[in-house]
C-alpha cells in the first residue's frame, strides 16, 4: 500500500478508534508526514521495507533539525503507534521500532528572580492600604517559605505561629510539614493582622489567613494577578508568577550553602530528585561567578 494511503488509514484509526483529541490527531499526522517525507528521500516506497536503520536515520534527522528531546520523543511515540498498526493490519512483517529507545526529555531549568528583583517586588504594595499590607505579607511569606501558591492561599489563622516563626503547610496528598518563617515575613504578617485583615473583612468572620472583602480566602488566580501587577510595578519586564518566587526561595538557599535535604523538606518534595534541579541552577550561578571573577576563567 502506498505511503500516503497508509498514513490516511492511521489518522482515521487514531481519530475513530483511539478517540484522540483533534490537536493530538493533527500532531500525530504532522509527525508521520515528516517521517514519510524522510523515507521517500531515502528511496523507501513500501512500508514493509522499513527497518530499524530507517527509523534511526529519521530520528537522527530530527536531532540535526534542532528538535528538542521532547519533540523527538513525541515523534517516536507516533511512529511506534503507526508501526504497531502496520503489523496488526499485516502491512509489515515486523515492528521497525523494536529495541529503539525514546530520547530522554531534558528537564527545563526553573526561571527565577534575583535577590534584588525580589526586594523590589515585595516593596511595591502600598502599606498605607489594607490590601497593600495583605499583599506584602503574602509576597514576603511566599519568598520566606517557598510554599506552593495553593498552600499559601490555603493557610488558616492558626497555621502561623509568629512567636516561634513557624507555619504549618498542607501539601499534596494532605501531607503536613513545618516550615520556618524569616523575621521580615513574620513582621509583614504581624502588620497585616494588626488592622488590615479586619479592615478588609468589614465585620465578617473567616478562618482563612489571607482574605477578601467577602470573607473568603484569596484564590490562586487572584494572587497570581497581584504578583504580576507588583512585578510590573517593580520594573521587572518578564512574566513573574507565584511559582517563580518558590523557585527563587530554593535556589537562593542553595546558593547560600543550605543542605539539599533541608531544602527538600521545606519545599515538601517527596523525592530529593525533584529538588536536585535547583542544584543545576546553583551550578549555573557558580559558573557565572567563576567566569566573571577568576583571573584565569
Amino acid at each position: 500500500m502506498a505511503l500516503e494511503a497508509v498514513l490516511d488509514l492511521f489518522v482515521s484509526h487514531v481519530r475513530l478508534e483511539k478517540g484522540l483529541a483533534a490537536n493530538s490527531v493533527e500532531a500525530y499526522g504532522r509527525d508521520l508526514r515528516r517521517y514519510a517525507d524522510h523515507l521517500a528521500s531515502l528511496g523507501v516506497t513500501d512500508w514493509a521495507a522499513v527497518g530499524r536503520d530507517e527509523v534511526r536515520a529519521h530520528l537522527a534527522s530530527l536531532v540535526e533539525r534542532g528538535l528538542s528531546s521532547r519533540s523527538q520523543a513525541r515523534a517516536l511515540s507516533a511512529i511506534r503507534s503507526f508501526h504497531a498498526l502496520l503489523v496488526r493490519e499485516k502491512l509489515a512483517p515486523l515492528d521497525a521500532t523494536d529495541e529503539i529507545d525514546s530520547p530522554r526529555p531534558g528537564r527545563r531549568l526553573p526561571s527565577l528572580l534575583s535577590r534584588e528583583e525580589v526586594l523590589a517586588l515585595v516593596a511595591v504594595p502600598d502599606p498605607r492600604k489594607p490590601a497593600g499590607r495583605r499583599d506584602r505579607a503574602m509576597l514576603e511569606l511566599l519568598y520566606a517559605t517557598g510554599l506552593r501558591v495553593s498552600e499559601l492561599v490555603g493557610l488558616e489563622l492558626n497555621d502561623v505561629n509568629l512567636e516561634t516563626r513557624v507555619l504549618l503547610a498542607r501539601g499534596k496528598g494532605s501531607k503536613e510539614r513545618l516550615v520556618p518563617v524569616g523575621a521580615p515575613a513574620a513582621e509583614a504578617v504581624r502588620a497585616y493582622l494588626a488592622s488590615a485583615r479586619e479592615a478588609i473583612l468589614r465585620g465578617r468572620r473567616s478562618k482563612h489567613l489571607f482574605v477578601t472583602p467577602r470573607g473568603g480566602k484569596l484564590t490562586r488566580q487572584g494572587f497570581a494577578k497581584i504578583v504580576a501587577r507588583c512585578a510590573r510595578g517593580a520594573g521587572i519586564r518578564r512574566a513573574v508568577s507565584p511559582h517563580k518566587l518558590r523557585h527563587s526561595f530554593a535556589t537562593h538557599l542553595l546558593e547560600g550553602g543550605a543542605d539539599l535535604r533541608a531544602v527538600q523538606a521545606m519545599l515538601g518534595h517527596a523525592d530529593v530528585s525533584t529538588t536536585q534541579i535547583y542544584t543545576h541552577v546553583d551550578r549555573t550561578h557558580v559558573r557565572k561567578l567563576y567566569d566573571r571573577f577568576h583571573p584565569r576563567a
